[in-house]
């Protein structure tokens, strides 16, 4: 006699496209940070080459951040219209197009022009980033793939010096910029190939994990942009408190993108392998920190509530920023100051996991608007930053003014940390 069969088969074992997902992301997260780190240590060649001044050299590093802030609020609002394949694959294909273009600059006027619409074509990454992972990863994943993201990123980022240095010794700065351009293309052409809006449009997507994903997600999102619409979202209390609290992480992070190798050149007299190593520290120590972030508000979400482990993760994580920063000026050892501006930014982007997750919940079927609203806030800063670096020295002749307020921006961060309500979402679904 055969057994008889069971009532209740075994459920097919979910796929894991989401990985995938997830993986093709965080290597666009790696290429974004490695064309936009790569201009701050060609900068001296670049500089030499075309005869322009640090103030010169700055507003070119804010012409990004000014292009980058305007356009980072429409494209996710497209992101959430239309989903993230086609708008992502735009963003790519056009800032590779610029990172190209720079290669051809001639001055100063054609960088500038160049850099701006640089940032314009940039501008709606992270959003997309935010609207993708909120379509495919379940909630209680969403944690950890910010850290694994950010980490992917900042390690990109970190690298660069390393790989710029390499390549210059191959060719000149201009082919370095090619070669850097033509990342992007390739990837562009990967991710529309294979990737989905929805998982359920996914041919290598399951039941099984197709279920999981859709288990603890919103609806689809509703795209009714009125003027109610826009009242809600900009005077929502999550929204401001969430754009002031990043305002501090844009500062710090382009701070190390564009002027740091300066700095550790002329206010503490590094030169060869100990630049490098110091340049890259910040964004190697912050690999660390967005995988750490990314388990501890998981796990302190789940342990003592949302409020705990979004808000109280990143308003300590900036308390440590700013301790970090503001002990830097006093600093008589060189090698100190620079370990403290790198666990400052280590601890900065330990909050970046509970700052997206929180824009994810909070967003609820508009993440990618959500998230466009808080990083085209915090553009100002970025685009502040280097403004502020070429200002000082040209008045004082001094590097401490800048660290300083960087200091004080991260203990007006942990009190808008504090008002920030992970539970409250922004618009009603």
């Amino acid at each position: 006699m055969t057994a008889p069969s069971s009532p209740h088969p075994a459920l097919p074992r979910a796929t894991r496209v989401r990985y995938g997902v997830v993986g093709i992301v965080t290597l666009l997260g790696m290429i974004t940070y490695i064309d936009r780190a790569c201009l701050s240590n060609l900068a001296p060649y670049l500089m030499a080459d075309l005869g322009l001044t640090k103030v010169q050299m700055s507003w070119a590093f804010s012409a990004f951040a000014l292009a980058y802030a305007l356009f980072e609020i429409p494209t996710g609002c497209l992101a959430d219209r239309t989903g993230t394949r086609r708008v992502f694959t735009r963003i790519v294909l056009w800032w590779s197009a610029f990172t190209l273009a720079t290669a051809a600059v001639t001055g100063y006027a054609t960088l500038l022009i160049v850099r701006f619409l640089f940032g314009a074509g940039e501008a709606g990454a992270w959003p997309c980033m935010a609207r993708t992972f909120s379509r495919w990863i379940p909630l209680r994943e969403r944690g950890v793939v910010q850290g694994i993201f950010f980490a992917g990123a900042h390690l990109g980022g970190a690298f660069t010096p390393l790989l710029v240095a390499g390549l210059l010794t191959l060719m000149p700065w201009r082919m370095v910029l090619v070669s850097f351009g033509l990342l992007g293309l390739v990837w562009a052409f990967v991710w529309h190939r294979w990737f989905r809006d929805e998982p359920a449009d996914h041919p290598g997507v399951n039941c099984a994990e197709r279920q999981l994903i859709e288990g603890g997600r919103g609806p689809a999102p509703h795209h009714a942009f009125t003027f109610g619409y826009w009242r809600t979202l900009f005077l929502n209390r999550n929204v401001i408190a969430l754009c002031l609290m990043y305002f501090p992480n844009s500062f710090v992070f382009y701070f190390c993108i564009t002027w740091l190798p300066t700095y550790l050149k002329e206010k503490h007299h590094f030169e060869g392998s100990a630049a490098l190593i110091y340049a890259g520290l910040p964004l190697f120590l912050a690999i660390f920190g967005d995988l750490c972030g990314g388990i501890i508000t998981d796990y302190a979400t789940r342990r003592f509530g949302a409020r705990a482990g979004r808000t109280g993760v990143g308003a300590l994580t900036y308390g440590l920023a700013a301790a970090a920063l503001l002990a830097v000026p006093s600093c008589t050892n060189p090698h100190v100051a620079a370990i403290l501006i790198a666990l400052a930014v280590a601890a900065t982007m330990t909050s970046l996991a509970a700052a997206w997750t929180t824009c994810i919940e909070v967003g609820g079927s508009q993440p990618a608007v959500v998230g466009a609203t808080m990083n085209s806030a915090s553009q100002a800063g970025a685009m502040l930053c280097p403004l502020l670096v070429g200002y000082s020295l040209k008045w004082f002749n001094e590097w401490n003014v800048t660290i300083y307020v960087m200091g004080a921006m991260f203990v007006i961060g942990v009190g808008c940390w504090c008002l920030v309500d992970p539970g409250e979402k922004v618009f009603a679904d």
